[in-house]
């Protein structure tokens, strides 16, 4: 019994700890009026940006998910102090929401000036293309 309890602890913690994968961390509201004084080939040039930027952070942040899951696999499976390596950055996973909150606005000011742009979701496509 006292053992199922400090592994259902331990599990707890760890999985509070663990990075999200990059497709789930949400977008953070950015106002489009951040960009209305951009051209459309300035929106166009900083979605580039912004994409390559978050397709950067989404790889780290992905990797971080994936040796906190093979951690915590570890911790509760055979070694518990192996919990301790466990990272979940944060940092990363708000930056990442930032960007994804920067992209949303880009988009939203692209259409309202009838830029043309096409904006993808396909992660492995340009976020933006004329």
């Amino acid at each position: 019994m006292k053992k199922a309890i400090i592994l259902a602890l331990l599990g707890a913690t760890t999985l509070a700890g663990c990075a999200q994968k990059s497709n789930e961390v949400q977008a953070t509201y950015v106002s489009p009026l951040t960009y209305q004084h951009l051209s459309c080939r300035q929106i166009d040039t900083e979605a580039r940006r912004v994409a390559a930027r978050t397709a950067e952070l989404s790889g780290v942040q992905d990797k971080n998910a994936q040796d906190d899951a093979a951690a915590t696999a570890v911790a509760i499976v055979l070694f518990w102090p192996a919990a301790f390596f466990i990272k979940g950055d944060k940092a990363n996973a708000a930056e990442l929401a930032r960007l994804k909150g920067e992209m949303d606005a880009l988009e939203v000011r692209s259409n309202e000036k009838n830029c043309g742009i096409v904006f993808r979701a396909d992660p492995e496509a340009p976020a933006a293309a004329v």
